[in-house]
């Protein structure tokens, strides 16, 4: 796709700019979601438990997660447009690591790596997308940007289904591999001509440790921040959870190979690709309040209909409105984590998906020690209470911050 089919983005936003970092997203979106369909193969492949298999999707969002305290104030340093090339290459090395896993655990020690590397890229185009859009027209613009996340997201679950059944599970990591080369190499060209991204300031004086600390907890003493931070880590963990094991549920429940299990998930993509198009009609008309409020309510929907679907047919649309319900819900707190401090975007956007991916892993985490006793119905009835009750309270205060009402702890 050549730059000049991308639209242009308003005030200026270089086209090829914000192509290239939505490619990069997804590669690291791809590489995010590629295991969930692969768990039972995984499982079978090394002769572990599906929850011992669940280790590659933990083991990748706590990297990814606690990796964020590096990237953020790295990002504001050296330039984020340099960093998030750094990090399609590391990518790429972790990517090989994973293909050429001996075995079980070195496999773990390499989705670590992975999610180390992949820290770097969407937290950081967001922090850059900040940094050059303004904040009236930021969210539709995140929603485009996103488009590229939510497409990898798509093509991760259906490429991990197809290799789980057809392919062999360490094709897909060449493949990655591959993506992250030629994302790495475009990303330096675009950054000749765009910039590495807003000017660094100059580093106060002290150990790098000591600076990096200081801007996270500059993060955390505003009282906002930590409002945005709980509610994106709850959303992680009660959605995500959920999430991993839908494939797996269709597959147990249904009989449904890991292939059309993985392509099933797709319309979950499709629902954020709706979302993205369709952002700036739906800010407009719904608010942020409204808009983060009817997205929990339709996940939660969502995923009591593929827990209790007599058909697996029905899983189809379910997920397309959980991925419109999702993004409606994660797009409203995003655009309020890249102005919850704009001095210190870079390390506020980091804080922010250290925080999803954190809850993504406890989630995942807890539902693996919870599914081989209970089953994946009562883990989808826990998300989806879940994310309700994330995206009505996260509307109720956003409401109450705007209208100036909201009378925070004292810090």
């Amino acid at each position: 796709m050549p730059p000049d089919s991308f639209p242009p983005a308003p005030n200026g936003l270089a086209p090829g700019a914000l192509l290239a970092l939505a490619l990069a997203a997804f590669g690291s979106a791809a590489a995010m979601r590629l295991t969930d369909p692969l768990l039972p193969r995984l499982a079978a492949e090394f002769s572990v438990t599906l929850a011992q298999a669940a280790q590659v999707i933990t083991a990748f969002s706590l990297a990814y997660g606690f990796a964020q305290l590096l990237f953020g104030p790295l990002g504001d340093r050296f330039g984020k447009f340099r960093v998030i090339g750094w990090g399609c290459m590391a990518c790429m090395l972790a990517s090989l690591a994973c293909a050429l896993a001996p075995g079980f655990v070195p496999l773990v020690g390499a989705r670590l790596i992975a999610g180390i590397a992949a820290a770097a890229i969407i937290p950081l185009s967001m922090a850059w997308i900040g940094d050059t859009v303004p904040y009236a027209e930021r969210q539709p613009v995140l929603a485009r940007f996103l488009i590229g996340q939510i497409m990898g997201m798509s093509a991760g679950v259906v490429i991990g289904g197809l290799a789980a059944d057809l392919l062999g599970w360490r094709l897909p990591f060449w493949g990655l591999a591959a993506w992250f080369l030629c994302m790495a190499l475009w990303l330096r060209r675009v950054g000749a001509r765009v910039g590495s991204g807003a000017a660094p300031a100059t580093a106060p004086g002290g150990s790098a440790v000591r600076r990096m600390t200081g801007e996270f907890a500059k993060v955390l003493a505003l009282p906002w921040a930590r409002i945005v931070l709980v509610a994106v880590f709850l959303e992680g963990a009660s959605l995500f959870g959920a999430f991993a094991f839908i494939a797996a549920h269709l597959h147990a429940v249904f009989g449904l190979s890991l292939a059309l299990a993985g392509a099933t998930l797709m319309a979950f993509g499709a629902g954020g690709i709706v979302f993205a198009f369709g952002a700036r009609r739906l800010v407009a008309r719904l608010g942020e309040t409204r808009l983060a409020a009817s997205g929990g309510a339709i996940i939660a929907a969502s995923l009591l209909v593929i827990a209790w679907a007599p058909v697996w047919w029905w899983a189809v649309p379910a997920c397309l409105s959980a991925g419109l319900g999702f993004y409606m819900l994660h797009n409203t707190l995003q655009t309020n984590a890249t102005q919850m401090a704009p001095a210190r975007r870079g390390a506020a956007v980091s804080s922010f998906a250290c925080c999803f991916f954190l809850g993504q892993a406890t989630g995942v985490w807890l539902a693996g020690l919870s599914v081989s006793g209970f089953g994946t119905r009562p883990l989808m009835a826990v998300g989806a209470l879940g994310v309700l009750a994330v995206g009505i309270v996260f509307g109720r205060l956003r409401a109450l911050h705007a209208a100036g009402q909201w009378q925070p702890a004292a810090s």
